[in-house]
């Protein structure tokens, strides 16, 4: 059984998504928020890794990295500008990964961007984030939460 996920539009492009049932994406977690967060820890670094989780992700990259047509292979690091959805700001250069459900952490479509880690790029970055309509700041460890339910974890781990 396949079901449609119609996401909201960026950039004029409609998107949406088939997901299968039974291929290990829980049908509870179809409809879950998307999530995003800094994964990396807070503080000054030379990379920060930025996580987004759940059936709009794929949307944010897109929205964030200005692609159009295909999404960038799965599990492969890319290098792209990424930027403000709504101003077209070019908020720092770095690594974006995508890991397609349900073959990631959360079993859930799963995007990291992997950028500079100064206060100033990682704030934007969050900040464009959260402009992006059907995403929301994830709480505390709410992606080991869905990972747990999606099965990609048991108690002990």
């Amino acid at each position: 059984m396949q079901v449609t996920v119609y996401l909201f539009l960026c950039r004029n492009i409609p998107l949406y998504r088939r997901l299968p049932f039974g291929d290990g994406v829980l049908a509870g977690l179809v409809d879950a928020d998307t999530i995003f967060a800094l994964s990396s820890g807070h503080g000054r670094c030379g990379v920060s890794v930025v996580r987004i989780s759940g059936p709009a992700a794929t949307t944010a990259l897109r929205c964030m990295v200005g692609l159009r047509n295909h999404l960038p292979p799965p599990r492969t690091a890319l290098l792209r500008s990424i930027t403000d959805p709504h101003s077209k700001e070019v908020l720092d250069r770095g690594l974006v990964l995508w890991f397609p459900a349900p073959h990631s952490f959360t079993g859930e479509d799963s995007v990291e961007f992997h950028i500079h880690g100064g206060p100033a790029v990682i704030t934007a970055v969050l900040q464009a984030l959260g402009s992006v309509p059907d995403l929301r700041p994830a709480e505390a460890g709410e992606f080991t939460r869905r990972a747990f339910h999606a099965g990609k974890l048991d108690l002990t781990e």
